[in-house]
């Protein structure tokens, strides 16, 4: 599932100098991540703290998608009770949110 489902609520900021570029992510519960590469093909230096790994929960969602080449959330069926309570499903993946 995508990282957003994962852990709602991050907020993502991207600057760009010349081919250098630094992405940071940050959660609520003071959880934050740092990458900067180099290059655009260069892997990115990451720095992370709090009580989430944000960075190595992006990567699992990289990894699934390029061995997969797709996310479960992808043509998920939704479901929304009455109280707003919402499950998106596909095959043996379901998530409630």
């Amino acid at each position: 599932m995508g990282v957003i489902l994962m852990l709602p609520g991050i907020d993502h900021h991207v600057r760009q100098d010349g081919d250098e570029r630094t992405v940071w992510m940050m959660h609520p519960d003071g959880s934050w991540a740092r990458a900067t590469a180099a290059g655009f093909l260069d892997s990115p230096t990451v720095h992370q703290g709090g009580t989430r790994r944000l960075w190595d929960a992006l990567e699992r969602v990289r990894n699934r998608l390029n061995s997969e080449g797709g996310l479960p959330v992808y043509g998920a069926r939704v479901t929304i009770t009455p109280d707003g309570v919402t499950t998106l499903s596909r095959g043996g993946w379901s998530v409630t949110l």
